[in-house]
């Protein structure tokens, strides 16, 4: 595993004002990083369906993937695409305007399906799993309606953190996201080539690319009182007196111990081995 920058001194190289290529190349390298371990992530003949939402996360993917397309042992082609959910105030045509500069193949899709979320909610309930689900299955759809063999995510580091504790707190799953996922029905693989990068190094990306960030509309999205932002607030608490500790739930999130959990499913190592290869402390 290679050695993992700590969040602190990452923070530090970041605004010592680094140039705007400087930190694409930066992504950039994260993200060869990640192909180095799953090298499944973008293969020879790909057409990768990037999804593009209006933020800084999924621009930053975009800027990097189109960087490395020209100089990547592999051939692959990009489809960039933004889906309307139909959430008042969403600003497509500025999203429009953004992908045509920089010259990708695009397609914007309107499916206006928020609507259809707010009337099932119940009360107390924000739209965003469910607002998840319909998104998922118009992108999986789309992605077989245009030949595209991968759909690309713009999930970062933070991101897989945050979800880990959501599920250890709120689903009782330890889970996150994975770099490579398959669909259940086999029809569909989703990567995030961002699972290496901290949002810090996208924020300070973002201040030098100065992106046309559109939010998505939603009333829920962002409030204080949502789980994801509550997450983000203990673990900036926590950072706080742990400058590494994202750096070690990332580490950790490599470097998981099957034998050492609860799950009677896993097929557990003879005693003999999980003895001989864990160290005394883990015993």
């Amino acid at each position: 595993m290679e050695n993992l920058v700590p969040a602190s001194l990452l923070s530090r190289k970041i605004r010592s004002n680094q140039s705007q290529g400087k930190l694409l190349r930066m992504i950039g390298k994260k993200v060869g990083q990640l192909i180095g371990d799953f090298p499944k992530l973008i293969e020879d003949g790909d057409t990768l369906m990037v999804c593009v939402s209006g933020g800084k996360d999924s621009y930053a993917l975009l800027d990097v993937l189109m960087d490395l397309q020209p100089r990547a042992p592999v051939s692959f082609e990009l489809i960039a695409v933004n889906i309307d959910q139909g959430w008042p105030g969403y600003d497509t045509a500025k999203i429009a305007e953004h992908l045509e500069s920089v010259g990708v193949r695009y397609r914007m899709i309107n499916e206006n399906y928020a609507s259809i979320v707010e009337s099932m909610l119940r009360p107390g309930q924000t739209p965003c799993s469910l607002c998840s689900r319909f998104r998922r299955g118009v992108l999986y759809n789309l992605a077989q309606d245009l030949g595209c063999t991968k759909i690309v995510l713009g999930h970062h580091a933070d991101d897989l953190i945050e979800t880990l504790v959501m599920n250890l707190f709120y689903s009782g799953q330890l889970a996150s996201m994975p770099p490579v996922l398959y669909s259940d029905d086999g029809r569909n693989t989703v990567i995030r080539p961002l699972a290496l990068v901290p949002e810090s190094l996208l924020v300070a990306y973002n201040e030098k690319r100065k992106f046309p960030v559109v939010r998505c509309g939603c009333p829920s999205c962002g409030l204080p009182a949502q789980k994801r932002q509550v997450i983000k607030r203990l673990l900036d608490t926590l950072e706080g007196e742990n400058p590494q500790l994202k750096t070690q739930m990332l580490a950790a999130l490599r470097n998981v111990v099957p034998d050492h959990l609860m799950d009677p499913s896993i097929k557990r190592a003879s005693s003999d081995n999980s003895a001989k290869d864990l160290p005394s402390k883990a015993i």
